[in-house]
């Protein structure tokens, strides 16, 4: 047994998901030798170098930064034997050769936003809402070799809301998994954990990353499925359609089932309070969207310049 606090902790992570996990190590006095990001890259209008959210909260916390361009080199695998870590944790980070992840003692952690088996992959969020699912959750993890299929640490569960899209659900989840973290850890210090091995699981459903062909609404779809897809994709990357020849993005809308038509993909509006599409079983009704070139508005604000035609 080592005290948690004393275990030395290398961080691997990037995006806002990852920060919430490393200031949850910091808070509750972990060691954290190094973090681990990616390099500095170009963004904003003036394409100015922007550090990642796991290197800008690092720094404001004096935390040893490293950023290789590639997890192989080196210098960067000399650097992480120095160290001499006991133990590393990833969260939302690329995939790590062996060479990285088979180093510390205890092995390295993933923080992965399902309940594995089930949503393997890179959008694990966005996949779960979409297929209409009523509960997720957050995995720990050791990484082996094929990608999240690791013996299982702990899992936490969380119920899906029918209001909820990617932007609730990715925050209940990011803070979920930081707590899920600690403990995990904690228990890893404490030789309390067993590590169970992945199992086949029924109706096993993956994760993929989320391209262009995901996003376009297919309005001969049963209504419910339109609505899942669209809280599945909102508020990033949004699911999209076309109305009167212009792109539209819907962020938020609502439904009923009425019918079974073979009528699909044409509008109604009252020119006032809504503005809705025709499925194979009801309406879409959308409460929230943005027209190529032209803000995010509620349907009223988008309605009052809106022409049917």
């Amino acid at each position: 047994m080592i005290p948690f606090t004393q275990l030395r902790i290398v961080f691997f992570g990037t995006p806002d998901f990852a920060v919430a996990s490393l200031k949850a190590l910091v808070d509750a006095g972990a060691n954290v030798v190094a973090v681990v990001t990616a390099p500095d890259k170009p963004a904003g209008r003036g394409m100015q170098l922007q550090a990642s959210a796991v290197k800008q909260y690092a720094v404001a916390h004096n935390l040893l930064v490293l950023q290789p361009e590639k997890l192989k080199a080196s210098d960067f695998i000399d650097q992480l034997t120095e160290l001499k870590a006991d133990v590393q944790v990833v969260v939302a980070f690329r995939m790590l050769p062996e060479q990285v992840w088979n180093m510390p003692l205890m092995g390295t952690i993933n923080v992965h936003a399902s309940l594995l088996p089930q949503y393997r992959g890179a959008a694990p969020i966005n996949w779960a809402i979409i297929n209409g699912e009523t509960e997720t959750g957050v995995t720990t993890f050791k990484l082996q070799h094929a990608i999240d299929t690791g013996d299982i640490l702990m899992q936490h569960t969380i119920p899906i809301l029918p209001d909820d899209n990617v932007g609730s659900l990715y925050e209940k989840l990011m803070n979920a998994g930081a707590d899920l973290l600690i403990s995990t850890i904690q228990g890893m210090a404490e030789g309390s954990i067993n590590e169970l091995p992945q199992t086949p699981a029924a109706n096993e459903k993956h994760a993929p990353k989320i391209f262009k062909e995901h996003l376009e609404i297919k309005w001969d779809r049963p209504v419910q499925e339109i609505n899942n897809l669209i809280r599945g994709l909102s508020p990033y990357p949004a699911a999209f359609t076309h109305l009167n020849g212009k792109l539209i993005k819907i962020y938020k809308s609502h439904y009923v089932v009425e019918f079974n038509e073979e009528v699909y993909g044409e509008y109604e509006t009252d020119n006032k309070t809504y503005l809705r599409f025709s499925c194979i079983d009801g309406w879409l009704y959308v409460d929230e969207l943005q027209q190529e070139g032209k803000k995010k508005m509620d349907i009223t604000a988008f309605l009052l310049g809106f022409r049917a035609q």
